[in-house]
């Protein structure tokens, strides 16, 4: 089976039930595992490199509202690998790219491959993405494995937590402007033993003033801007601390750990535990307080 990855988490689901070796094309955003950046690139970003936060969120604001795509698909590399399987997802138009036009560019190829749409909301959407990726590659087994290890991790960490206060945390999506969390991240702090400020599970990522951020009242806060690692996050949340006097500021690896739907989102659950709950749950490298 040949098979083109659309979307990072799908890369390192892919890889992760076993099916790694039948990945033959990727964005240029799919680095992890390792390996992966040995496939060729098929996708890439219409967004120029180094911008601000700020100047980010104005391209993407302006781009969409123009209805024009943030990514760039190589229709010759397409043609040249000539998938059995693209998968791709219709979660997030700003993560990667939009499932009409990966099916508006097979159409045009003549290309006959099928196309999965990853669409998760929740965790056990996440988990149930591990398990249909799994049927699609024929690593049903591989992906049984996984689903099984990421659910003892979550309950583990449940068991740990359990019966504990629960700060209050805020999560942020983004800083300039700021962004409340959605989707699995206000999941993922309260199976950490927390309570989310702002945010609901399932929901869509929100645009906050300051004002609402602060009014919130958070115990904790985490910064965990998407599309950023540990250092990039750390540098923003710096930016932020002042808001927060006397609120502990934390920096996460939102890419590899909070923003892709994938089975390193327990990892984050994890990091979250160790930053609300040392006594219990070991801190961990993948987090840094300002």
């Amino acid at each position: 089976m040949r098979i083109v990855s659309l979307i990072p988490s799908a890369t390192e689901i892919l890889f992760a039930v076993g099916a790694g070796d039948d990945v033959v094309g990727v964005t240029f955003e799919c680095d992890h595992p390792p390996a992966a950046r040995e496939r060729r690139v098929v996708s890439t970003s219409a967004m120029p490199e180094g911008l601000t936060p700020k100047e980010i969120d104005d391209f993407v604001g302006a781009a969409m509202a123009a209805g024009e795509d943030l990514y760039r698909l190589d229709a010759g590399a397409l043609a040249e690998i000539d998938a059995d399987l693209v998968v791709t997802q219709d979660l997030c138009a700003v993560c990667a790219v939009d499932v009409s036009t990966v099916d508006d560019a097979l159409s045009h190829l003549g290309c006959r491959a099928e196309v999965a749409t990853i669409d998760p909301h929740i965790l056990d959407d996440v988990l149930g993405s591990i398990t249909e990726i799994g049927r699609l590659t024929g690593r049903e087994s591989g992906a049984a494995e996984v689903v099984r290890s990421l659910e003892e991790r979550l309950a583990a960490v449940a068991e740990r937590v359990a019966g504990r206060t629960r700060p209050r945390v805020l999560v942020l999506e983004w800083t300039d402007p700021p962004f409340a969390p959605g989707h699995w991240i206000p999941e993922m702090v309260e199976r950490a033993g927390g309570e989310p400020t702002i945010g609901v599970t399932g929901a869509k990522s929100t645009r906050i003033t300051w004002d609402d951020a602060t009014g919130s009242q958070p115990d904790v806060v985490v910064c965990a801007p998407c599309g950023f690692d540990l250092a990039g996050s750390a540098a923003l949340a710096e930016d932020v601390r002042h808001r927060f006097p006397g609120v502990p500021v934390w920096a996460v690896d939102a890419d590899g750990q909070f923003a892709r739907p994938g089975p390193r989102l327990v990892d984050g659950v994890e990091v979250l535990a160790g930053i609300l709950h040392p006594e219990v749950q070991e801190p961990s490298p993948d987090a840094r307080q300002v």
